[in-house]
């Protein structure tokens, strides 16, 4: 008897969002617990450059983040919405590194269960186990922690690089994420997209 192997399935929490990998046979909308999206991490290489780097949102453990967040207007939040792809099993390693080349600027992989809500009971359940996710931790060099919200939104008001303006990121990933869910939401995305959308004026 062949024993067929464990599906590759990589969660998806920012751009992988409305830019997914290739190869994908199958995805579903759900959300990670006890983590929080955070724009943490700077970007050298995508939506800023070495001299001007921009910010991308990483997963941190909520009490790694604990850490970090005495000025996080949102210390509460430990739910992350995003989407869970599962990789053609012919195209794993190909997909693999993608996955590592593109999230190359401070990001590690883990092992995480992603959760949804049933519809008729309204409970949360898990829905896919062992799902891996690259997480920026907080030892890495591009993680700069917290800061205040109106600098995160200057900062990718201006930044602009290879992969496109900063601006642009924040917009889709914000729009892309209320798109998953009667139930989906970030707090800090929706603020940040106020903030920046009001320096556009």
């Amino acid at each position: 008897m062949t024993i067929s192997p464990k599906p590759f399935i990589v969660f998806g929490y920012g751009s992988l969002i409305f830019k997914p990998p290739p190869h994908v046979i199958a995805q579903v909308p759900g959300f990670l617990k006890g983590y929080v999206r955070r724009f943490a991490q700077e970007s050298h290489d995508h939506r800023g450059t070495p001299e001007n780097p921009g910010r991308v949102v990483t997963l941190i453990h909520k009490e790694d983040w604990a850490a970090f967040a005495g000025s996080d207007p949102f210390p509460d939040d430990d739910m992350v919405w995003g989407i869970g792809y599962t990789i053609d099993p012919a195209y794993v390693s190909e997909v693999q590194d993608y996955l590592d080349y593109r999230e190359k600027d401070g990001y590690t992989t883990e092992v995480l269960d992603i959760y949804g809500i049933d519809s008729t009971t309204g409970k949360e359940q898990v829905i896919v186990r062992g799902a891996y996710c690259y997480v920026g931790r907080p030892n890495n060099p591009s993680f700069v922690g917290s800061e205040p919200l109106d600098e995160i939104a200057d900062r990718i008001w201006r930044s602009v690089g290879p992969s496109g303006s900063n601006k642009e990121y924040l917009f889709k990933l914000a729009s892309s994420v209320r798109e998953l869910s009667a139930d989906s939401y970030d707090s800090h995305l929706s603020a940040l997209e106020a903030l920046v959308k009001q320096l556009d004026k």
